[in-house]
């Protein structure tokens, strides 16, 4: 049985979960909460760094949320459809997509987030409205690149749609998509209403007070 360390949540979390939801792959769910610090240790056991995601399989840890999503297409864990196809074509554009949503929504984002952790006091307004902008930037460029209807990286549900759901969901939070953006807006809302992105927002909706900005009042 596969272990996951992860908090339901955070948005790398839910990048694994969702996965793993798309997969139908069984797993035991380590939660990294005040009243489990027996999991913190086990989880430093395998990464001393203490970040999470981790998957631990036969006893070797898997690290990252994109590593773990490429190890969970294994195979062994079942014929459901991957999360990154075998198309060497298509295989480059799913994991382009989703560095750009790890780094550029979601990195963007988390600048925003970390102002209100680490600098909640005196917060640097030059940075949150540099962050704001780049977020107004990606928004932009994803508007050109997604269809109407479909997925990021073409007519599958693949990893980057699993990058994108935790990302466009929190990134909305910080700095809204807006009416101007209607293909962005409808694809958030197209990710939210899939059963397995569904599961990850309903799980973490009674730790929305752990959003430092403040949880708006939607979604």
């Amino acid at each position: 049985m596969l272990e996951l360390f992860a908090h339901p949540f955070s948005s790398y979390c839910w990048k694994v979960l969702i996965a793993l939801y798309e997969r139908e792959i069984p797993f035991e769910y380590r939660l990294l909460e005040q009243d489990h610090p027996e999991n913190f240790e086990r989880l430093k056991r395998y990464w001393p760094v203490g970040k999470f995601p981790v998957l631990v399989d036969e006893g070797r840890p898997v690290i990252e949320s994109s590593t773990i999503i490429e190890h969970l297409d294994d195979e062994k864990f079942g014929a459901a459809a991957k999360m990154i196809p075998d198309g060497k074509e298509t295989a480059r554009q799913v994991r382009f997509m989703d560095r750009v949503f790890d780094n550029h929504v979601m990195g963007k984002m988390q600048v925003v987030v970390d102002q209100h952790i680490f600098n909640r006091e005196a917060l640097d307004i030059t940075a949150m409205d540099r962050a704001r902008a780049a977020l107004d930037i990606i928004y932009d460029w994803l508007e050109t690149q997604l269809g109407a209807e479909g997925w990021a990286a073409g007519e599958a549900f693949t990893m980057a749609d699993c990058a994108a759901a935790p990302s466009l969901f929190y990134a909305d939070w910080v700095h809204e998509i807006g009416d101007g953006r209607p293909k962005l807006k409808a694809y958030r809302a197209r990710l939210l209403a899939r059963p397995s992105v569904s599961r990850c927002v309903e799980d973490a909706r009674p730790y929305r007070g752990y959003f430092p900005p403040g949880a708006p009042d939607r979604d």
